[in-house]
């Protein structure tokens, strides 16, 4: 087993608040499974592990044993609602999926964003023609431990059956999620902003936390350079927003601090935090930075802030939208 590895050294343990408040390094972890879904799984430990241990996968694969030996069911309470709205997706909706290419908001943008979302579905139907499904990538419950399979088979059937062969991502867990998944082509809203030649140019310097999905191959981040007219200042000492793992529920305490963490940065470099996740921007100004921006709005030249008390809300709206 690879957390065998570990000699103990503590580096993660330094780098995580997880870790930090339990008293443990991740090779550790295998001892106590009671916590597996106390785990933002932002995969900071695997990031800096000089053994290279991938700690993200180890309790995440933590999860699905436990599922497997509660009969394919989810062994932890708490997670309800989530489970009633992810599975066979609540909101799903594709009267406005006309095309081969159409724009897939996912789930958090509409909820943060929902201005920003009609904004940017009318945008890309004005200039090339593209439409707009809302559908659940699967992400969520697949980090649950739970196998989506059939429910990634049963999106892609959806898909093909309107003849969709490309999906626009505004959401970077959908797009690494989906993208090794799907047989169907998978582009980032950069990428197609940039063939289509729309977007402003940021002159100004940007502080840029980068979600947990993309911290490491930093793919998306590489899709935004061209609207930055200088390399941007990448913001990692804040492990996660708060929402990874959907371990918010149960380390709340921690996913403030993180919040807080995000505010204090930006007071300490006077400049405002951006990010490209809805799901950061929305949980850290839920958590004490008020003032956190979505890039893609910002080359966009759109106003909004995420809507925090209407999450549940706007996502809801989307069922009934007809463009």
């Amino acid at each position: 087993m690879e957390s065998k590895k570990c000699v103990h050294c503590g580096i993660c343990t330094q780098n995580c608040l997880f870790l930090q408040k339990y008293g443990m390094d991740i090779g550790e972890i295998q001892s106590h499974p009671e916590l597996a879904y106390h785990c933002f799984l932002c995969g900071r430990c695997t990031q800096i592990c000089p053994l290279g241990i991938d700690g993200r996968e180890r309790i995440l694969s933590m999860r699905q044993e436990q599922v497997q030996k509660n009969n394919g069911k989810l062994p932890e309470k708490g997670y309800g609602a989530l489970l009633w709205e992810k599975r066979n997706y609540r909101f799903a909706n594709y009267h406005t999926a006309g095309g081969s290419c159409v724009l897939f908001p996912g789930c958090n943008f509409p909820s943060f964003y929902p201005k920003a979302t009609r904004q940017i579905s009318r945008l890309l139907k004005e200039k090339a023609g593209i439409g707009t499904v809302f559908d659940c990538c699967g992400k969520p419950l697949a980090e649950l431990g739970l196998s989506q399979q059939d429910s990634i088979q049963a999106l892609e059937q959806r898909l093909m059956e309107k003849g969709i062969k490309q999906l626009v991502m505004l959401c970077p867990n959908c797009y690494h999620f989906l993208k090794p998944r799907l047989r169907i082509s998978v582009v980032s809203i950069y990428e197609k902003l940039t063939e289509l030649g729309l977007g402003k140019v940021i002159s100004e310097p940007i502080l840029l936390f980068p979600p947990c999905p993309d911290r490491a191959s930093r793919e998306l981040l590489g899709h935004i350079r061209p609207f930055l007219a200088s390399e941007p200042d990448v913001f990692e000492q804040i492990q996660c927003c708060g929402l990874g793992g959907c371990a918010g529920g149960k380390e709340a305490k921690l996913a403030r601090q993180m919040g807080q963490q995000a505010a204090e940065a930006s007071l300490e470099s006077g400049r405002r935090l951006m990010t490209y996740c809805a799901s950061c921007a929305g949980n850290f100004v839920r958590n004490g930075c008020p003032d956190t921006g979505h890039i893609l709005l910002r080359i966009l030249e759109i106003q909004e802030q995420p809507q925090i008390k209407m999450s549940v809300i706007n996502r809801a709206k989307t069922k009934y939208w007809r463009g």
